[in-house]
């Protein structure tokens, strides 16, 4: 069976407490199910009725009383036919009222680069995908099949010859659906994974439009996007063309079937071993004890592509688990402590054992040639990623003992490429606040202090809509600076005690990095711990302390003029050899 009851009673959590919570619906559902079957057999009655009495007596009073029923009959049957359905329409918004937010909080949470398998990253389509399946004519169809037997027992009541003919029949269907599943489901999951990795390929193509333009990558980039399509779509073919040839076998089997009964039931009323309203009824059960397997072999793909996209919120939520209840911690004053991070990317160890610190209202510099791991030094003191090994701690509590989300109202961080979104300049500084229930006027008193800290007030006010300016996608609507400038209120905001700058002035002019250092001596008054990730060497001036890594490790650390001096030393002994205060990346 495509899914198995003990494989969604153990899902994960959230996954297995919201199917536990529409489990009504499908208990339900299933029992209607049976109610439907029952009275589909109300038909194949009303026929021997009319055929064996009414005709042979010509009760007319008979006709009338079992056309009542029958109408009645039928009018139940389409009443609960709707009714399991409705069931099964309201199982799939409550799975996705409960499940939606937690899916797409798992795909938000996977920061460390490269995490996740295509299918892990397109588990939202994943989630539609397997919710319709649970929800539609796939669980239907399943419902249906087990009553099957209950046709196979009248087909043995009106005579065990027609009772064998359908077993056979049933049989055969069963082994061409067993047959149509293993040919099938290695198809559809190879179609599966490359449409995912060519939605991946298409949606970073489409995120980087202007640099591909610019660079002359459009119609290579359309042909490799082509390419992948192509053997996407070729993918989804051979699957359909394979299930194609066993749905058109079940076709011919269960038609050459209901005619044998239709040939069967004839010579057994010349022989006068059934009535002849028992040759047209022993043909149309046929037919209702066979559908409902046709059924199921024709809504296969479906139910294989629903169990492949189970297996896909599985690994998601076994991956990436819910972080569970933290105690409260108080609100940190920022003391910064680096203890032995270590960081790996495959087999590269990126940062190797840093150690530093930062006290509360101190600016460390962090600096170093390309590809030292400034970058993800900053990451990992702001949060955004987990170190393999060591530990970071805010007042002396490690970073993973706070939720993620409380820990985020006492930290700042600014990060290379500023990352703006969708939404209103306010909505990006104040971190889209408003949508968690956030009291308005607060959110307002906070954003406009965050942008004048920041020395973006007047800028923003300047713009067409001031606040409520609307930004497109990634954040589309201003200047590189104009956006560094908003990400920077965005890190401010709220007055976090910690707060994370990589390369603040990459794309400030002389009047923003003017501004950006009177805001770092402002916070400094205030008695924020800064790091700050340099690439232009003015704003070191701000720094009371210098951290150089190379290669992942700390090579100098201590006061910005000791570190300095040190540097200049280095420099006067060595003929060649970039300052690495001049070098960004990392």
């Amino acid at each position: 069976m495509a899914f198995r009851l003990g494989e969604l009673a153990s899902a994960p959590e959230p996954l297995g407490s919201a199917l536990r919570a529409c489990k009504r619906h499908f208990t339900w559902a299933f029992l209607f199910s049976a109610l439907v079957n029952v009275l589909y057999l109300a038909p194949t009655l009303y026929m021997l009725q009319v055929y064996d009495r009414v005709m042979s007596t010509g009760g007319v009073m008979t006709l009338i009383f079992i056309t009542v029923v029958i109408v009645l009959a039928l009018g139940t049957l389409t009443l609960l036919d709707g009714m399991r359905q409705r069931l099964l329409v309201r199982a799939g918004l409550r799975l996705d009222r409960l499940l939606a937010g937690e899916v797409l909080g798992r795909l938000i949470s996977r920061v460390r680069p490269g995490a996740g398998a295509p299918r892990v990253g397109q588990a939202m389509r994943e989630f539609d995908q397997f919710r319709q399946t649970i929800a539609g004519q796939g669980i239907m169809s399943l419902f249906d099949a087990p009553w099957t037997p209950i046709y196979l027992a009248f087909a043995f009541i009106l005579h065990p010859l027609l009772g064998l003919v359908t077993l056979l029949g049933g049989a055969i269907l069963v082994t061409l659906a067993i047959l149509n599943e293993r040919t099938v489901k290695p198809r559809l999951q190879k179609a599966g994974e490359a449409a995912a990795a060519a939605y991946v390929a298409q949606e970073t193509a489409a995120s980087s439009a202007e640099v591909v333009k610019a660079l002359g990558m459009r119609n290579a980039l359309v042909a490799r996007q082509l390419t992948d399509r192509t053997r996407a779509t070729e993918l989804q073919a051979e699957a359909a063309f394979a299930g194609g040839r066993y749905t058109g076998a079940i076709k011919f089997v269960r038609l050459a079937l209901q005619s044998l009964a239709l040939g069967l039931g004839a010579y057994l009323a010349i022989e006068r071993q059934i009535s002849g309203g028992a040759v047209i009824a022993a043909s149309v059960l046929l037919s209702r004890a066979l559908q409902p397997l046709e059924q199921v072999v024709g809504a296969w793909q479906g139910i294989v592509s629903g169990r492949q996209a189970f297996n896909t919120l599985v690994d998601l939520f076994n991956t990436y688990p819910p972080e569970g209840q933290r105690t409260q911690l108080p609100a940190p004053k920022g003391l910064v402590q680096v203890e032995q991070v270590g960081v790996r990317m495959g087999e590269t160890l990126v940062l190797k054992g840093v150690s530093m610190s930062i006290q509360p209202g101190e600016v460390v510099g962090l600096i170093g040639p390309s590809g030292a791991g400034k970058t993800t030094l900053a990451r990992v003191v702001a949060g955004a990623v987990q170190p393999d090994y060591g530990t970071v701690r805010l007042d002396s509590a490690d970073l993973k003992d706070w939720e993620s989300d409380k820990l985020a109202k006492y930290v700042g961080y600014l990060p290379q490429d500023s990352i703006l979104f969708n939404g209103t300049i306010r909505d990006n500084i104040s971190r889209f606040q408003a949508f968690t229930g956030g009291d308005p006027a607060e959110i307002d008193a906070k954003v406009i202090a965050a942008a004048q800290a920041a020395g973006a007030h007047e800028m923003i006010l300047r713009l067409p809509k001031g606040y409520d300016s609307m930004l497109g996608l990634g954040g589309r609507g201003l200047s590189s600076g104009q956006s560094q400038r908003i990400a920077f209120a965005r890190a401010i905001y709220g007055e976090p005690a910690m707060i994370v700058l990589d390369e603040p002035n990459a794309h400030l002019d002389a009047e923003g990095e003017g501004a950006l250092m009177r805001t770092l001596l402002g916070l400094k008054e205030r008695g924020a711990a800064v790091l700050l990730v340099a690439h232009r060497t003015g704003i070191l001036n701000a720094a009371d302390k210098l951290l150089v890594l190379r290669d992942g490790a700390v090579d100098m650390f201590g006061p910005r003029d000791d570190v300095v001096a040190r540097l200049q030393q280095q420099e006067k002994g060595s003929r060649t050899g970039p300052r690495p205060t001049v070098v960004s990346g990392g």
